[in-house]
């Protein structure tokens, strides 16, 4: 049960506390797109997202999206956030997240992973050491896996909600 349970758990990305993850060490960012950054059927993301995004750039995060999706989605994305991107992670293998921190040039415990399914971000983090953040998902509409795996998922947050 450890392994899916985040170190932060919050309602939406601009309730990050960005400051904060400076203060324990956090030097990097990998950040899941859809429904974290962007709703999942949408072709690009809200003014809040490139906002939240802009902000953490000033505060001098290294920041790459990593996303299970397909590379001419995560190129899009790449291109509205203006920062470096990785496709087909296979979260929550540790294949696309240790790619990332070669990528990166950063260490696990100095990298926090943002994303909004324990499954996948949470699980794929922890496994490897990264600092792990879950954001409630922007849209309830997702992709027909996904819907899936949100009913177990469910059922672990509801247990998980006592320590949040």
């Amino acid at each position: 049960m450890n392994l899916l349970k985040p170190r932060i758990w919050v309602d939406q990305l601009s309730h990050i506390p960005i400051k904060e993850l400076k203060t324990v060490g956090i030097k990097a960012l990998i950040i899941d797109i859809d429904n974290t950054l962007v709703a999942w059927d949408s072709p690009q993301p809200s003014s809040e997202s490139i906002q939240w995004m802009k902000e953490a750039k000033e505060e001098g995060f290294n920041i790459m999206l990593v996303s299970n999706n397909k590379p001419e989605r995560v190129q899009r994305m790449q291109a509205f956030f203006h920062c470096r991107g990785l496709a087909r992670a296979k979260k929550p293998t540790g294949y696309g997240l240790k790619k990332a921190l070669r990528i990166m040039r950063h260490k696990p415990h100095e990298t926090a992973i943002i994303g909004d399914q324990i499954f996948t971000d949470v699980l794929g983090g922890n496994r490897i050491g990264l600092y792990t953040i879950l954001v409630t998902p922007i849209k309830s509409k997702e992709f027909w896996w996904t819907t899936i795996v949100r009913r177990a998922e469910k059922r672990i947050l509801s247990r998980l909600k006592k320590f949040r």
